[in-house]
């Protein structure tokens, strides 16, 4: 019987990045949310995002039997793609066009940027691993003199952190220097991705 009971729970289905998975699952357990599966795409597609859309479009086919079914991704540089599939298959996406702006909250983010446009922003995954997306994914490593055509034109580096940990604050403190960035540091935890899928789920908030 309770076999059977828990197989007629419903069943819902995240979609995201992989860059989200980490954060995805920390909330799955805050949540409470046993019957929430989580599935990511590879994040190191933002450095190919002709591969984003279709590999979403896949992830989605495969959906079928889920009740719910939600997308944590941001437009990342599909230039509408990622909404195109979306408005296909007709389900939620978090809102807003990158993860930066999902940690910081929209408002927040809208500000700083209005502020000062020449921002470039750092999450707890990517400074996890800054040199291998960034440093050695531009080709830093090879070829120092890309560092200036690529950065050149930055005035900071933003760190807006999910995690309070003194280890990623010191990397994306080095991060900085090595991309020649001025430093700040924001602590916004899971900002509206935690706003996202509580909504997604209220009845297993505070369980």
């Amino acid at each position: 019987m309770a076999a059977s009971a828990d197989a007629e729970r419903p069943r819902a289905l995240v979609v995201a990045c992989g860059a989200l998975g980490r954060e995805l699952v920390a909330l799955k357990r805050r949540t409470g949310w046993d019957t929430l599966e989580i599935t990511c795409l590879p994040a190191i597609w933002h450095n190919h995002p002709e591969k984003i859309a279709p590999g979403l479009r896949r992830k989605l086919e495969a959906a079928k039997g889920y009740e719910q079914v939600f997308v944590a991704y941001g437009d990342c540089g599909t230039g509408g793609a990622v909404d195109q599939v979306i408005k296909e298959f007709g389900v939620e996406r978090i809102a807003g066009p990158h993860c930066y702006q999902f940690f910081m909250g929209t408002d927040e983010f809208t500000a700083l940027t209005d502020a000062d446009p020449a921002c470039f922003f750092l999450t707890d995954y990517l400074v996890r691993h800054f040199d291998r997306l960034i440093f050695k994914g531009l080709g830093l490593d090879r070829f120092p003199e890309l560092r200036d055509m690529y950065f050149g034109n930055y005035t900071a580096l933003v760190y807006v952190a999910q995690t309070e940990d003194p280890r990623l604050t010191a990397k994306a403190k080095q991060a900085a220097e090595r991309l020649g960035l001025a430093f700040e540091y924001r602590y916004r935890g899971y900002g509206e991705l935690q706003s996202f899928m509580e909504t997604a789920h209220p009845a297993h908030i505070g369980h």
